[in-house]
């Protein structure tokens, strides 16, 4: 039975389907008419030269396989710049203004087997600009390349000339030194692993802490945690199971600042320094498995103590506890195989913030920072079995803390401020000399830690973000590496165990945090 469109209905239920077929095929027609060449570019059969044009255009007729930029004013190739063009098989930049190649610039490039890139402005190129290129037989760049060459891992770049038959420019490196002025063309992929280190969030511990302490004790790593609001040293061990810190053993006190472990013939003495109701010393004890107090330190030398050093000289044991009050005075204390006594009182009524013990020279040191004088250096006199002042470091008044460490066998130190300057400094053979200027407000930790070859110092803040610096051989001086999140950090210590480096990190205001340090390698 057939069927008719009478009447209005009829006519206007023709008309409709008139309009859906005239648009449908005006939209196939859309779809199937070919891009058009740019504007600003000219197009041949298989060929697109772009000149003197402000973007790189986002699509080019489907046959275009060679495409050239020559003097455009684009800043930069973006992410997937090219994506639309699949096809393409040579890609040509000359003289033009971009300055920086981003992160995988060329993908989507599957058939890409020539580029070059000539006179260009360039400053600056992503580590994985030239991921995905598995076609490329050549590269050509111009000199202008070689001052980025230094910081971008080419690691792939010459696996893939040495698996290829590919070919590129006789470039030189101008970094790292080991590989300065060398050929990349005379290069193997080894020479050019890049590896990035970085201190990554791994276990957060529910409590606040001051101070932070790592030891060795029967073969084990410990950590201890001095708790002022809880009033306790937190001892914590690793756990090889689970892989991660658990509470070994507390000992209790009452606002507590200092927990300072003491390895001794075999026994763990641990130094409770506390700002009310006096300091102690506590040890291990064997048969009962638990901290035994032994000793009491003698309050009216002790009245506010800050900072507690361990060390030994001439293969005799000490500890030295600074303080910080104004009617007390730092004060050395002796093992003399049954317990400590005082030794040597440095001064009185300096207010005494940080001590910190250091060789140098294969003679013994202890730095004092006060917050009334210019830290002072002191040297170990052995006819006097006395530290003797030598010196102080001049234009660092108000000084919170002072840390040392040791590159190529030369002393630095960090020296904290609150409000000011933190500064890195160098032993010169006489005196403490400035190599480095922090801008550290707020800060009242900057901790040098090293983890093998990499040596940081990592500056906390009671204000911002806790700054990670890493030191730089070529420039002698630290390069900011990365931030933490860590609320009013006080103390930082390394532990290395089960080929695993982690970062723990006391927190005065918040969870007390630990970070484990990464290998991440760029050169993939």
């Amino acid at each position: 039975m057939g069927y008719s469109y009478g009447g209005a209905a009829g006519r206007s239920m023709a008309w409709t389907v008139l309009v859906c077929v005239v648009a449908l095929s005006l939209a196939q027609g859309r779809r199937l008419r070919p891009p058009r060449c740019p504007l600003g570019c000219t197009c041949t059969k298989d060929n697109a030269l772009c000149e003197d044009i402000t973007a790189v255009p986002t699509s080019f007729p489907p046959d275009v396989v060679s495409l050239s930029f020559v003097k455009s004013g684009f800043n930069e190739l973006t992410t997937g710049s090219f994506v639309q063009m699949p096809a393409l098989q040579l890609l040509l930049f000359t003289a033009n203004s971009f300055d920086f190649i981003d992160e995988d610039a060329f993908q989507g490039l599957p058939h890409l087997e020539y580029l070059f890139i000539e006179n260009n402005k360039i400053v600056a190129i992503s580590p994985n600009a030239f991921r995905g290129l598995k076609t490329l037989i050549h590269l050509m760049c111009s000199k202008e390349w070689t001052p980025c060459l230094k910081w971008i891992c080419l690691k792939w770049l010459v696996e893939w000339m040495v698996n290829t038959n590919a070919t590129m420019d006789q470039i030189s490196c101008s970094g790292p030194p080991a590989h300065q002025d060398k050929k990349i063309n005379n290069m193997l992929p080894a020479s050019f692993d890049c590896i990035k280190a970085e201190f990554s969030a791994y276990q957060a511990l529910k409590f606040e802490s001051i101070s932070v302490e790592a030891f060795t004790f029967g073969g084990e790593q410990f950590v201890v945690f001095a708790q002022p609001f809880a009033g306790t040293c937190s001892f914590l061990e690793w756990d090889h199971v689970e892989m991660n810190f658990r509470i070994y053993d507390t000992i209790e006190g009452t606002s507590t600042v200092v927990c300072k472990p003491m390895v001794i013939d075999g026994s763990l003495f641990v130094v409770v320094a506390q700002l009310f109701g006096g300091s102690h010393i506590y040890k291990r004890d064997a048969s009962s498995n638990r901290f035994i107090k032994i000793q009491d330190i003698d309050i009216l030398k002790i009245r506010k103590p800050n900072d507690v050093e361990a060390f030994m000289v001439d293969g005799e044991s000490f500890f030295v506890i600074a303080d910080s009050s104004k009617a007390g005075s730092t004060t050395i204390y002796k093992w003399n195989g049954n317990g400590f006594y005082s030794h040597q009182s440095l001064h009185p009524w300096y207010r005494d913030t940080d001590v910190e013990y250091v060789e140098i020279s294969n003679k013994a040191h202890l730095i004092l920072s006060s917050s009334s004088q210019r830290p002072v250096v002191y040297q170990w006199n052995r006819g006097l079995k006395r530290f003797t002042r030598r010196t102080d470091i001049p234009e660092m008044e108000d000084v919170f803390s002072v840390k040392h460490f040791r590159i190529k066998g030369e002393v630095f130190i960090c020296m904290t401020r609150f409000i000011g300057d933190s500064k890195v400094m160098r032993w010169d053979g006489a005196m403490f000399k400035e190599v480095q200027t922090f801008p550290s407000r707020g800060s009242m930790v900057f901790q040098p830690v090293a983890v093998g070859n990499w040596q940081y110092a990592i500056m906390g803040s009671d204000y911002s973000l806790t700054q990670v610096h890493q030191w730089d051989p070529k420039r002698g001086q630290f390069v900011h590496s990365q931030e933490l999140n860590i609320q009013a950090p006080r103390a930082f210590a390394l532990v290395s165990v089960d080929n695993r480096h982690f970062l723990l990190s006391s927190s005065f205001k918040g969870k007390t945090q630990i970070y484990q340090h990464l290998m991440i390698d760029l050169s993939d």
